[in-house]
């Protein structure tokens, strides 16, 4: 599978500790240098710029394509810089949570998922437990209004449930 990334997955998963669900999820990360560039900001917290200098071997940076699109000219650059590596690799999946660049991405045809459905992919998976994470997230000042948070944990539970039932009641 082929995922590129925007920053806000990276920092908040750097943040909360859990940056290794992407390994476990898509065995490898593209990201643009604009978004490398961001989160090496001096604002942005020291865990993160210090992860940038050293990624892993599974985060495949890329250089951006020249040129410009009018389209995206009302977002920021690791966002701009996202979609159009995405577009460009025609990549299966874009990590991104602002709000204005998903709307874009996917009225170009971008299949999209944010920070909270990498987290409950991986929960899926058994790779996290999602109120852990879902906390985490919160004490990292991630925006997570307490109805989203009851809706992922809500199906986290349904999930569970499930994969308890014996096989032949699972599909009744």
């Amino acid at each position: 599978m082929l995922v590129v990334t925007d920053a806000t997955p990276l920092r908040y998963l750097i943040l909360i500790d859990q940056v290794a669900v992407l390994l476990a999820l898509y065995e490898r990360v593209i990201v643009p240098q604009a978004v490398i560039g961001e989160l090496q900001h001096a604002r942005t917290p020291p865990i993160v710029r210090t992860w940038c200098t050293t990624p892993p071997t599974w985060l495949d940076i890329r250089r951006e394509m020249s040129g410009r699109d009018a389209g995206l000219t009302h977002l920021g650059a690791g966002e701009r810089a996202a979609i159009l590596l995405a577009q460009e690799l025609q990549a299966d999946l874009l990590l991104i949570d602002d709000k204005e660049g998903r709307q874009a991405a996917e009225r170009r045809g971008l299949t999209v998922l944010g920070t909270l459905g990498v987290l409950a992919r991986a929960a899926d998976q058994r790779l996290v437990d999602l109120a852990s994470v879902l906390a985490q997230l919160q004490a990292a000042r991630f925006y997570l209004t307490p109805a989203m948070a009851q809706e992922l944990l809500t199906r986290d539970a349904a999930r569970k449930t499930a994969q308890e039932l014996p096989d032949g009641l699972r599909d009744a």
